[in-house]
């Protein structure tokens, strides 16, 4: 069945893709540490808030304080639909910050935003304390601090099971090495974007880290340090989300108009793509079989990071394929933007432009 049919098949259910990256959820929900519920106390918990959710949003560490932002720093209530506390322990203060509201008024002060679809890390990570050794697993009491480091810092975070034959694969040696290729080959089963090594020590009551991080063929590495494993965990995904923003993030001045053409269309993979160019203001164009067609505005590099992640191949100019002619196909609204996810255009496609000024295929 042609995509340009399957789009207008209405009541279907939009399953998930096996693909890997993540849409990240409470993206705008932000968990500040309080030391009570005075007015002061809530006041700079609700700014260390917002300088959270703006780091997050924009994975620029000089955002936060850019003079352009002054009036919200002043009075962030204006995109707070909510707050309220939570005993924990901690206690913190919970702020929920309104998604419409808030991206308009980050794009009013000229930052361009990483949206919401994130790419999925699994995390080796070998803790080396007084007491011994440990390699975190999904499950064990000390995941948690990862998790919550994770999600203070909006990435997506997987960890191995830490079973006998993976904890042969954690040691020092290879988190720290020069060869990946052991992590690797055991990260396949999880199935996640990036690979991220994660070496920490306790040394005279504080922690360092040495933390490696693979995506693709790039490779990122630094050090951390902080007074407890939840401080060194929330610096090591701060320090990841400011090395990965650069590579999604379309940076005020460098991003240009242009038109992507994907083959190998199907009703799911166009939820999927939908939700990977809602950063990129994608614009629907045209659709014609399993080809369709996008407008977008960006830079080629961020565009080609942010479909690598749905496993999106590029194909070079010289072996593009004609598209077919369209058959009895009205012309869309082509200034409408993208619906979300799970919701289908309202009028009949047409071809793609024979001048795509770039195209993929799925793998």
């Amino acid at each position: 069945m042609r995509l340009s049919k399957l789009l207008f098949v209405g009541c279907l259910s939009l399953v998930s893709l096996p693909g890997f990256a993540e849409t990240v959820s409470n993206l705008y929900q932000v968990r500040e540490p309080v030391t009570g519920q005075s007015p002061d106390e809530r006041d700079r918990a609700t700014q260390a808030a917002l300088e959270t959710l703006v780091l997050r949003l924009t994975g620029d560490p000089k955002a936060p304080q850019s003079a352009a932002l002054a009036d919200l720093r002043k009075n962030p209530q204006q995109i707070i639909s909510q707050f309220g506390y939570d005993a924990g322990p901690p206690e913190s203060l919970q702020v929920d910050f309104d998604p419409s509201s808030t991206d308009r008024s980050l794009r009013q002060a000229g930052l361009s935003l990483w949206g919401s679809n994130r790419p999925v890390i699994l995390g080796w990570w070998l803790n080396d304390a007084t007491d011994g050794s440990n390699l975190v697993g999904d499950g064990q009491p000390s995941a948690d601090p990862l998790r919550h480091a994770a999600q203070h810092r909006g990435l997506p975070l997987r960890l191995p099971l830490a079973d006998l034959s993976e904890q042969s694969v954690g040691t020092a040696k290879n988190l720290e090495g020069t060869d990946a290729g052991p992590l690797k080959e055991a990260s396949e089963r999880y199935g996640a974007d990036a690979l991220l090594a994660v070496h920490a020590r306790e040394d005279a009551g504080q922690w360092q880290g040495k933390w490696r991080l693979w995506l693709g063929d790039q490779k990122e590495q630094g050090t951390a340090t902080g007074a407890t494993p939840d401080a060194l965990a929330d610096a090591v995904f701060l320090a990841i989300s400011e090395r990965l923003a650069p590579r999604f993030v379309a940076r005020p001045g460098v991003s240009t108009s242009m038109v992507i053409d994907v083959q190998g269309m199907t009703l799911e993979r166009y939820a999927q793509l939908g939700r990977l160019l809602e950063q990129f203001g994608g614009r629907l164009k045209s659709v014609d079989g399993d080809h369709i067609t996008y407008e977008v505005t960006g830079s080629a590099d961020q565009l080609r990071s942010q479909l690598s992640l749905a496993r999106l191949q590029e194909v070079p100019a010289g072996e593009v394929a004609a598209a077919p002619a369209p058959v009895n196909q009205a012309p869309i609204d082509a200034s409408a933007p993208v619906t979300a996810p799970g919701s289908v255009p309202t009028q009949p496609p047409v071809a793609p432009a024979a001048d795509a000024s770039l195209h993929f295929r799925w793998q």
